[in-house]
């Protein structure tokens, strides 16, 4: 019997619910997973299911955490290795994370999370603006700097950590919108994708209900 539930929404759109079930599945946690529609925004069954009204939402154990980083601290909490040894390497990936979890709204806005499609370049040109544009270039000088003091392939090292599962919707959006972005974060986007977990999301993700979509979200898609 599972040791509790991991509450998340649409796979295809949900980025946060994507950052909250990798931490789970990195430290190994025994839960059920239960999917909740979304409709853009929190749902009344999110509403219903959760303390703050959002997903991702864990139960494990006697606890509950809400939010993705907290979600996400709990699980390095249980499975140490998901946060570096040593100090000032730790230091740095949590504050990448931070800055992950409460910035690049520009990025957020203009290019949404549509997991599992590619957009045309003119879908992409149709949605660019300055502001998006620094908050890539901003992630993509991050990510050099992360990729250095770990050796990569990932942001933690050889294998994902708390930081990768934060950042791990930015690469699927620098896919799905074709962005462009220099050599060492096209190496990132590409090992994030080639990851098993990232592979059972989007396959799971395609398995979910064709009247799961929205148009508000699919429309983006097209120039």
């Amino acid at each position: 019997m599972a040791d509790g539930t991991l509450f998340i929404g649409t796979r295809r759109y949900s980025s946060w619910s994507l950052r909250g079930w990798l931490a789970v599945q990195l430290a190994g946690l025994d839960v059920a997973v239960e999917t909740i529609p979304l409709a853009g925004g929190a749902t009344a069954e999110v509403k219903a299911k959760t303390p703050a009204g959002f997903v991702p939402y864990l139960e494990h154990d006697g606890a509950r955490v809400w939010d993705s980083l907290a979600i996400a601290e709990y699980c390095a909490e249980i499975a140490p290795a998901l946060w570096p040894a040593d100090r000032v390497h730790r230091a740095l990936l949590r504050s990448a994370s931070a800055e992950m979890h409460s910035g690049f709204s520009a990025l957020r806005r203009s290019f949404p999370c549509i997991m599992g499609s590619i957009a045309p370049l003119s879908a992409r040109d149709a949605n660019a603006n300055d502001e998006a544009s620094a908050d890539i270039a901003r992630i993509c000088a991050l990510w050099a700097e992360l990729l250095a003091a770990s050796a990569g392939p990932f942001l933690h090292g050889a294998e994902m950590g708390v930081a990768d599962a934060m950042f791990a919707p930015v690469a699927t959006r620098m896919r799905t919108w074709s962005l462009e972005v220099p050599a060492a974060a096209q190496g990132y986007v590409a090992a994030v994708h080639d990851h098993p977990l990232m592979k059972r999301w989007f396959a799971e993700a395609e398995a979910e209900p064709a009247d799961w979509r929205r148009e508000h979200y699919e429309v983006r898609l097209r120039a």
